[in-house]
C-alpha cells in the first residue's frame, strides 16, 4: 500500500467545524496520501480550516455534489481514490481495511456501508435508503445494503471510465448503478457511522432530494435497461387498452354495432402506442449494448492496481 499513489477526495459545502477533523483523521491513517478538499461555494470558514490542517484545497463553482465529484475525478491522477464526505461522520480508522479489501480481492470499488444508528442517521434517511436499495437490487440482481454511502475506495480504472452525469446527491446512486450494470467487481465493508459534530447540519433534504434520487434511478433504468423499462410501459399500456376495449368488443358481438366509438378509438390508440413502446425498447437495447461494449474497451485500457 505504501508504494501506491493514494488520493483522498473530500467534496465540501459549509463544513466548518467538521472538515478539520475529517482531514486530520485521514492524515493519521494514510500519512503518504494526498488529501484534496474541493470547496463548493462555502460561505463559512471551510476553506481556511482545511488549509490549516494541510489539505490541498480546490474549488468547483457549479453547485452540487455530483458536479464536485466529476471535477475531482477529472483533475486528480492516482492509483487509488478514497472518497468521503467532509462532515466527520465516516469512520476514518477503517480506511486501511477498505483499501486492503480492494487490493486483496482485485476489486474496483469498495463501499463502506454505514451502521444505521438512530442517533446518527435520521429515520427518514434509513427508510429511504432501504427502499431505494431494494429497488436497485431487484432491477440489477444484486444484494447491496447501502447504495447511498459516500465512503468509497475506487481504482483508477473505475474513476477514469465512469461517465458522471448527475449533479447532486444522486452521485452515489450513479456510481453504484454503473458498477452493477457493467459487472465491475465491487464489495461492501461494514463501518461505523458517527453523528455530525455539534453545530453542523446535513445538506441532504429527506423528501425533495429523495424525489430527485428516485427520478434519477428511473432515468438510469430507462437509459441503461431500455428493454426492461419500455416492456413494463408496454405491458401497462396494453392492459389499459384491453380494459377499455374488451367491453366494446363484447357489445359488438352482442349487437353488431360499435356503440362507444370514442372508447374504441382510445383503446386502439393505446394499443398502437403499446406496440411502439415495445419496439422502441428493442431498438434502444441494441444501442445500449453497443455503448456498453465501448465502455468495456475503455475500461480494459487501464491495468488493475499492482500490489506487488
Amino acid at each position: 500500500m505504501h508504494n501506491l499513489k493514494i488520493a483522498v477526495l473530500l467534496p465540501c459545502f459549509n463544513e466548518e467545524g467538521a472538515i478539520g477533523r475529517t482531514v486530520n483523521g485521514f492524515k493519521a491513517q494514510l500519512p503518504t496520501a494526498k488529501i484534496y478538499v474541493y470547496d463548493n461555494n462555502s460561505t463559512d470558514n471551510t476553506v481556511e480550516e482545511a488549509r490549516q490542517k494541510g489539505a490541498i484545497v480546490r474549488k468547483e463553482t457549479r453547485q452540487g455534489k455530483g458536479e464536485v465529484v466529476r471535477r475531482m475525478f477529472s483533475d486528480i491522477d492516482a492509483d487509488l481514490y478514497v472518497m468521503a464526505d467532509g462532515d466527520a461522520t465516516y469512520d476514518h480508522t477503517v480506511v486501511s481495511t477498505l483499501i486492503e479489501t480492494l487490493l486483496n480481492n482485485q476489486l474496483d470499488m469498495v463501499i463502506g456501508t454505514r451502521s444505521q444508528r438512530q442517533e446518527a442517521y435520521p429515520k427518514g434517511h434509513i427508510l429511504g435508503n432501504k427502499a431505494f436499495s431494494i429497488l436497485i437490487n431487484k432491477v440489477f440482481k444484486s444484494s447491496l445494503t447501502d447504495v447511498f454511502s459516500g465512503y468509497r475506495v475506487m481504482s483508477k480504472r473505475f474513476v477514469k471510465t465512469v461517465p458522471i452525469i448527475s449533479d447532486g446527491f444522486q452521485i452515489e446512486t450513479e456510481l453504484t448503478v454503473h458498477a452493477l450494470h457493467h459487472k465491475i467487481p465491487i464489495a461492501e465493508v461494514p463501518t461505523n457511522y458517527n453523528s455530525r459534530p455539534e453545530g453542523t447540519k446535513s445538506k441532504l433534504r429527506t423528501y425533495s432530494d429523495g424525489l430527485k434520487i428516485l427520478s434519477f434511478i428511473i432515468y438510469l433504468i430507462r437509459d441503461i435497461k431500455p428493454l426492461f423499462f419500455f416492456s413494463i410501459l408496454s405491458i401497462f399500456l396494453i392492459t389499459a387498452s384491453m380494459i377499455l376495449g374488451i367491453p366494446v368488443v363484447i357489445d359488438f358481438i352482442d349487437t353488431g354495432l360499435v356503440e362507444r366509438v370514442p372508447t374504441a378509438i382510445l383503446a386502439s390508440s393505446i394499443g398502437v402506442i403499446s406496440v411502439i413502446s415495445l419496439f422502441t425498447g428493442l431498438m434502444l437495447d441494441n444501442v445500449t449494448k453497443g455503448r456498453m461494449n465501448l465502455t468495456y474497451l475503455h475500461y480494459n485500457n487501464y491495468y488493475p492496481v499492482n500490489i506487488e
